[in-house]
């Protein structure tokens, strides 16, 4: 078995911390993804081209001087408006769930091509102050990228649970998705709701999209690498839920980051496309 071995206690340590940070950027990613899925029924792919462009529009205006946490004053609210405009469209013409997949799979790819033509398909990476700077706290390295990461998926996660729970708002998207033709008998104005809900959405990709300029190198063809991991996170927390991305997120980047420590890097997509394939095989019903 020479290719497992049992690491020492403070890299096994640094493992899982290491696992955290990813597995809340997993969450956060999904956190938007699992909103729309669930309480739109959108299944929408876009979503990551979403994140990559605006880590990408976040480089872009670091390279401008720019601090990158304060260009999220300007991403966010552009981000938002996106979502919303797509989910104008989707409704307009009255598009089901399926297609909302392929029409956004395209508009994945659409999106692609716009980030090479821009900025080609060279890896890129943001160089900020937050990069060179690290806390030790009992002997594991902390980096502040990956805090202010964390920092933020717990934040939105606890904030759009909150605002699920108790406010009219989440109280009447829940309702909608649930029975929209009751709910409308309520009262309900769901196309306004539906609106800011998928705008929402886009802006939650958004912030993710800034914590991966933070603390990953950019390519293009990357996006397609988180979409497995991420629907993995969504689907063991199931759908239209804020916290439990965020959860499952953590669960799978801990499961990576050991496997990769007790093993190779090599295997630890295995951990998320494992969990994937056997949600979709015993918890059908997590995707309906």
């Amino acid at each position: 078995m020479s290719g497992f071995a049992m690491p020492s206690a403070s890299l096994l340590a640094q493992s899982v911390l290491s696992g955290i940070f990813v597995g809340a950027l997993y969450g956060l990613l999904g956190l938007g993804l699992s909103l729309s899925w669930g309480l739109l029924r959108m299944i929408n792919l876009a979503h990551f081209a979403f994140a990559f462009l605006a880590a990408y529009l976040c480089y872009q205006m670091a390279q401008m001087g720019l601090d990158p946490l304060l260009s999220l004053g300007v991403i966010v609210p552009l981000f938002f408006g996106i979502g919303a405009g797509l989910h104008w469209a989707m409704a307009r013409f009255a598009i089901t769930p399926f297609n909302s997949l392929l029409i956004t799979f395209g508009l994945t790819g659409i999106v692609e091509a716009l980030i090479q033509s821009i900025w080609t398909a060279d890896f890129r990476k943001l160089e900020s102050a937050y990069g060179e700077h690290s806390f030790k706290v009992a002997g594991l390295y902390m980096p502040l990228p990956e805090l202010i990461t964390l920092g933020l998926a717990v934040s939105l996660s606890v904030a759009v649970w909150a605002v699920l729970r108790y406010s009219d708002l989440g109280k009447a998207l829940r309702a909608s998705a649930e029975d929209a033709p009751i709910a409308a008998a309520f009262g309900v104005h769901q196309q306004r709701n539906a609106l800011l809900l998928a705008g929402t959405c886009s802006a939650l990709a958004s912030v993710a999209g800034v914590c991966l300029a933070l603390g990953f190198t950019l390519a293009p063809s990357q996006i397609y690498a988180w979409i497995g991991v991420v629907f993995a996170a969504v689907m063991l927390g199931g759908l239209g839920r804020a916290l439990a991305p965020l959860i499952a997120g953590v669960v799978i980047g801990v499961s990576e980051a050991v496997t990769m420590a007790v093993t190779a890097p090599s295997w630890a997509p295995l951990v998320s496309f494992t969990l994937l394939i056997a949600i979709l095989l015993f918890r059908p019903g997590r995707a309906a």
